[in-house]
């Protein structure tokens, strides 16, 4: 009895400091925001009026945010497969025989370390100066087009750095499935005349689809609350045709002075984002299944 009595008080030692802080920082930010979004607050007085469901009414009548929307959904289905469709090309990659394969593991998970606001600006650097010099010098034009003075250009910026920084995360992950997978099966369809696609397709994805899930449920939330590329990158120019729901978002509470009424939206916005992943989970546990 008394050693089970010390190994409860052992892990209520060891989670109660984690579910504290998860608390302080995720949890009472998050039913404050609940209460705030019934109320009219300007982030500055001392006072707020209770306006009920005016906020989600007026949401549902803005078309800067439903524009922010469908552009962080039009980013969310690009990204989502480019960086998953990478990720795992590059784990397949350095999964091989490869003499460098450690040192390219490192290499393409090191744009993972570095913070999304310094990637943004390097990039944005890159692609305002050093593509137009390189256009200049080696007659390639495409590396010329005005990257930030075209929506759709604008938009790519953003899908290419995003998918450069996070593709060599999921690259990890990948690998860590493909290591699992038993290397009997792969000689074993070598030897039925399997082709490199067939093993693929047959043997291998059956294998790691419980690493797909996690890898799309990971691309799935980080690029819905994508907010640091697209201040840094774009700031949403040009003509606010690249702001994502989450640039929006600030841009009310911090810009406009409209707490409440960006509070409302956070609250659509992580339940659209809880929607969207519990219908993705349920989507692949079935074919797990």
């Amino acid at each position: 009895m008394n050693q089970k009595r010390r190994a409860i008080i052992e892990y209520i030692c060891f989670l109660a400091p984690m579910c504290v802080i998860f608390t302080v920082i995720s949890l009472v930010p998050f039913f404050e925001g609940i209460r705030l979004s019934f109320r009219d607050w300007n982030g500055v007085s001392a006072t707020s009026n209770f306006v009920g469901l005016e906020n989600y009414i007026n949401i549902f009548q803005d078309e800067g945010f439903r524009n922010a929307c469908l552009f962080s959904l039009k980013f969310v289905i690009c990204s989502v497969i480019l960086v998953n469709v990478i990720g795992l090309a590059l784990a397949l990659a350095v999964n091989s025989k490869l003499k460098t394969k450690n040192i390219l593991r490192t290499a393409f998970f090191l744009p993972q370390l570095i913070g999304g606001l310094v990637v943004g600006y390097i990039w944005n650097f890159i692609f305002s100066n050093v593509f137009p010099k390189l256009a200049e010098k080696l007659q390639w034009s495409f590396l010329d087009v005005g990257w930030f003075t075209s929506p759709t250009y604008a938009f790519l910026t953003i899908l290419i750095v995003f998918v450069w920084q996070y593709s060599g995360y999921l690259m990890i992950i990948y690998v860590a499935a493909l290591q699992n997978v038993p290397s009997e099966l792969i000689e074993s369809a070598k030897i039925d005349g399997a082709g490199n696609f067939q093993r693929l397709r047959l043997v291998i994805l059956p294998l790691i689809r419980s690493s797909i899930t996690i890898c799309i449920f990971l691309a799935i939330s980080t690029a819905f609350k994508m907010y640091d590329l697209n201040v840094s990158l774009t700031g949403g120019s040009p003509f606010n045709s690249t702001v994502s729901a989450t640039l929006y978002i600030y841009r009310e509470a911090f810009k406009s002075n409209r707490f409440s009424y960006a509070a409302a939206e956070g609250v659509l916005f992580a339940l659209a984002l809880g929607i969207v992943t519990l219908i993705q989970m349920a989507a692949t546990r079935k074919k797990e299944e």
